[in-house]
């Protein structure tokens, strides 16, 4: 197997054989803390994941880099295999929301996690019990990674959309 390769937006993701699974880091960016990377270094001993972030190092709000990065992390949401939803506390996160909504309705795994003092957590809870019973919330980063972790080993090997 393959180390974990790390994809951040907005350079182009294609799958491999070597690289046979995929996960994107679904949560807040703006007004957030980095909790993506935090994410990413708890699955750096993954053989064969690719991650997909879509925290650029370098980001602009001008309406050209706005379209560029929308496009792309649609494009990654709807290519992963399995998708992470983090939701931090002090911020809504409203893009957040809707792609949850979005990817809650397509059959595509979904590890999700809220931090216990996040302003919308029991929306997402209701939310999901009702469009997903049984999927849990979790309370930690650590936990939503840990069920990621799960999901990734139960996905099948290279679905080439």
């Amino acid at each position: 197997m393959a180390p974990v390769r790390y994809i951040e937006a907005p350079a182009e993701y294609e799958k491999s054989e070597k690289y046979e699974k995929s996960l994107f880091l679904a949560g807040g960016i703006s007004n957030c803390p980095d909790w993506q990377a935090a994410a990413a270094a708890l699955l750096s001993d993954h053989d064969g994941l690719t991650v997909l972030n879509p925290r650029r190092a370098d980001f602009s709000l001008a309406a050209e880099t706005a379209v560029e990065q929308i496009t792309w992390e649609y494009r990654q949401l709807r290519r992963a295999d399995v998708i992470l939803f983090w939701f931090t506390a002090g911020s809504v996160q409203p893009i957040t929301l809707f792609e949850l909504g979005v990817h809650t309705t397509r059959d595509v795994p979904l590890a999700v996690g809220a931090d216990p003092d996040y302003p919308r957590r029991l929306d997402v809870e209701v939310q999901l019990s009702l469009a997903r019973p049984g999927l849990t919330v979790h309370d930690s980063l650590a936990a939503t990674v840990a069920a990621a972790r799960e999901l990734i080993s139960r996905v099948a090997g290279p679905a080439m959309r």
